[in-house]
């Protein structure tokens, strides 16, 4: 550019002096003096554009032999500033990548591109009133869960989540997920919660109450529930009318007070199909069937099962949700229930057990919930005991990461005594936990039936969610 304003203002200084010679020339009246100015000036013209020319092209020589060295240099600029990982060594081999690996992102990528996503999720609880059959304590922390989550390769996902509690580190679910096995499979391997009605499957943070049903306490094991060592298989059902979902699963045969085995081939076995249908754009309803079977611990004697007596459960569920499209921060609501049969085998006769609960949970405003619940179940082991309850609930959460909650609790045991209480529990949670199934409020706006934290069906979104 100092180049072309240097030649323009040569052929100006040329210009202008001749320009007022021809003036002056033009001034005098000699016509012959005054064809000798033109030619002249056109001589000086001509070897100004001449020179013009020359330089022009040089100039864009030389323009054009700094363009093509740069990007080399860049480029081996931008190389030498590219961080690099070298792969583990036990991730190395058989066909995979080796040597160094470019990390694309920022620096906090670089830290952690071999590390899962890792979460921790605090769950406290406080109670008050009066309860002489199950009594809790006035405060506690009975669990907090650290997550842990990554991709292992193209062909598969890891999740793991630990309980932190009182009494110790437990396993609560640790399993590998296969999503694209040939015949639209998509297959888990591990420890895992199964796929047993609505609420055996969710974390303790995940359920909408600071307790479980009566129902679950009662006929599927409570806290730790249907949770055992096995395999499960999840296939969808092509049909034009709804989404519907076959799950089958193989437990080893352990399963807290519910299932209990004392041999290789005492097995637990779990079976669900579930159906989804958007009932409009605002509504949508998912209903599903469970059944179970597996052996329980009323004939072991010296870890020997004499008896070989075997427990079957049954279960309907039914969730309604209501989500506005143009108030879904403000107004949504969610019901459901769930019918559990069980017939367990023991010495003294079968005893055939049933129990339900209904509830809702209704948003009145962005951070606000209010609920309520019916729960009346009989017992696995004594079904001619029976207990009822009803609970009222207001839940606030101040932000996505944390939630208040607090609950008024009525419960008639069938042993004759009456528990009132005044639960209450703070939640809280740092890092990037994967919203979980059923959770309702601003921290995890997905839909039930969307995927759940630990990866087990392919699900549809709700059209009505924001």
């Amino acid at each position: 550019m100092h180049e072309r304003a240097r030649v323009l203002a040569c052929a100006l200084l040329v210009v202008v002096p001749l320009g007022a010679s021809t003036v002056v020339s033009a001034q005098t009246g000699d016509p012959q003096a005054l064809q000798q100015e033109i030619a002249q000036l056109r001589q000086e013209l001509a070897e100004v554009q001449r020179q013009y020319g020359e330089r022009l092209n040089a100039l864009e020589a030389r323009l054009g032999t700094v363009e093509v060295a740069t990007p080399p240099v860049q480029q081996a600029q931008d190389a030498a500033q590219q961080p690099t990982v070298e792969v583990p060594a036990g991730a190395a081999g058989a066909g995979g990548p080796a040597g160094a690996l470019p990390i694309y992102g920022t620096a906090s990528a670089a830290s952690k591109i071999f590390n899962p996503d890792i979460a921790v999720i605090g769950n406290f609880l406080g109670a008050a009133g009066r309860n002489t059959v199950d009594p809790s304590p006035a405060l506690e922390m009975p669990e907090s869960e650290a997550s842990f989550q990554a991709i292992v390769d193209p062909y598969a996902r890891a999740d793991f989540f630990m309980a932190f509690g009182e009494e110790g580190v437990d396993l609560e679910e640790g399993f590998i997920t296969f999503p694209a096995i040939p015949g639209g499979l998509l297959v888990k391997v591990g420890k895992m919660r199964a796929a047993f009605g609505k609420v055996n499957a969710l974390h303790s943070h995940a359920i909408p109450w600071t307790d479980r049903p009566l129902v679950i306490n009662n006929l599927t094991g409570g806290e730790e529930g249907i949770s055992d060592a096995g395999v499960s298989a999840a296939r969808l059902i092509s049909n034009p009318w709804v989404f519907l979902e076959a799950t089958g699963q193989v437990f080893r045969g352990d399963s807290g007070d519910v299932f209990r085995s004392s041999s290789r081939g005492d097995l637990s076995y779990v079976g669900r199909l579930r159906g989804y249908r958007d009932l409009s754009d605002d509504t949508n309803l998912d209903v599903g069937v469970s059944y179970t079977r597996g052996h329980n611990a009323a004939g072991v004697v010296d870890d020997v099962d004499v008896g070989r007596f075997t427990t079957d459960i049954w279960g309907m569920d039914a969730t309604v949700r209501w989500r506005p499209l143009r108030q879904t921060m403000y107004r949504t609501f969610l019901g459901r229930s769930e019918l559990i049969w069980s017939r367990r085998e023991q010495p003294d006769g079968l005893q055939p057990a049933f129990g339900y609960y209904l509830s809702g949970d209704y948003q009145f405003a962005r951070r606000w919930f209010a609920g309520a619940r019916y729960d009346r179940s009989d017992r696995a082991d004594d079904a001619g005991l029976r207990d009822s309850g009803h609970s009222l609930l207001v839940t606030y959460w101040p932000s996505e990461f944390s939630q208040v909650r607090s609950q008024y609790r009525r419960i008639k045991y069938g042993e004759g005594p009456t528990a009132n209480e005044l639960l209450f529990q703070f939640q809280f949670s740092i890092g990037g936990h994967r919203p979980c199934e059923g959770v309702s409020g601003p921290a995890f706006r997905r839909s039930e039936t969307e995927l759940h934290s630990g990866g087990e069906s392919r699900r549809p979104l709700h059209r009505g969610r924001p």
